[in-house]
């Protein structure tokens, strides 16, 4: 009972680590493939599971960006076509949509990033199933055009963060603020400024600034920029503060208890409203509001295991997806 998932971002492989092991534990075979991208292989090395390095990301230009992935796409399929998996499960994975779609293999498709247009509508038609969080508007889902919707009440980061344990230790001195940078080379993202390196600047009047860069790990003036890989997610539950721009260390962080404030660069982000109305600690500003609102959460930790414990685990809901699928018994 083989099944594929594919991985093209830091969190498509956390999140895929987290459903390879679930199906591992009930007895499926998991193939899972990853494109060379700054955040997929050292963190998949990281987590200790078995990968396939297919391809690569390179956002240069958009010729760059479709050349790969067409490139990628037909390694991909020259890989499958005699022995294809029984089911194909992604985050938003373009690639592995269009390879599944096209060999007839069942997609489970797990969404949360109603901004991302283009990947949408380039891949939840493809989709069998898609699971979401309640916080997401059903409507919103559909309009792509997918087939079937599933949803949970919960988060996507509640499979890994439900009981996460820090693997990585940090000798940083306190208070100890971990900022983002921005998502600025995503196709949804085109045209934006990145702002969060200038807020970086600011905060280390409160702190001890940890600088997470997406692409590049050069230097900066009076910040932290770490040389080697960091497991952002340990490193986002022992922080004192964590500013981002909204994506998965947002979640992480305000999951384990550690106050996070999310600047409103993307508008609205229904899986971060959803959270801060259920009473953890996230907190969404404008740009010139991040610094007193930094002040006001700095340095505190926030009990929210009972709020964890009320919320439901996506994997749970993969796991019975992926089984009927593989059984024939889900229409």
């Amino acid at each position: 009972m083989k099944v594929w998932y594919d991985a093209g971002t830091g969190k498509q492989v956390r999140y895929g680590a987290a459903i390879k092991r679930r199906l591992e534990e009930r007895g499926y075979k998991v193939i899972f493939t990853v494109r060379k991208h700054p955040d997929t292989i050292p963190l998949a090395k990281y987590l200790g599971i078995d990968f396939e390095v297919v391809g690569k990301y390179d956002a240069r230009t958009l010729y760059t960006r479709l050349y790969e992935s067409l490139r990628r796409e037909i390694m991909l399929s020259k890989k499958f076509y005699k022995d294809p998996p029984r089911c194909a499960i992604c985050h938003a994975s373009i690639d592995l949509c269009r390879v599944a779609f096209g060999l007839r293999i069942p997609i489970i498709y797990t969404f949360d990033t109603p901004h991302a247009d283009a990947q949408n509508r380039l891949s939840i038609p493809l989709a069998d199933v898609v699971v979401a969080s309640k916080a997401i508007p059903k409507e919103i889902i559909l309009r792509y055009g997918a087939k079937s919707v599933v949803q949970f009440d919960g988060v996507d980061e509640i499979a890994w963060m439900k009981d996460f344990k820090p693997s990585m230790e940090f000798d940083f001195k306190r208070p100890l603020i971990v900022v983002r940078q921005s998502e600025v080379r995503a196709a949804y993202a085109q045209g934006s400024s990145d702002i969060m390196e200038e807020i970086a600047r600011k905060l280390s009047s409160l702190g001890f600034v940890v600088y997470l860069s997406r692409y590049e790990r050069r230097r900066r003036r009076g910040l932290i920029v770490p040389r080697d890989f960091v497991d952002s997610a340990s490193l986002a539950s022992q922080a004192d503060l964590v500013v981002s721009a909204g994506g998965t260390i947002s979640r992480e962080a305000a999951l384990a208890g550690t106050p996070s404030v999310v600047v409103n660069v993307f508008g609205k982000i229904h899986v971060n409203d959803y959270l801060a109305e259920r009473g953890f600690p996230i907190f969404t500003v404008k740009p010139e509001e991040a610094i007193e609102c930094a002040k006001k959460y700095i340095g505190k930790r926030f009990d929210v295991k009972d709020l964890l414990n009320g919320l439901e685990n996506p994997l749970d809901l993969i796991e019975d997806l992926a089984r009927k699928i593989i059984e024939g018994g889900y229409n």
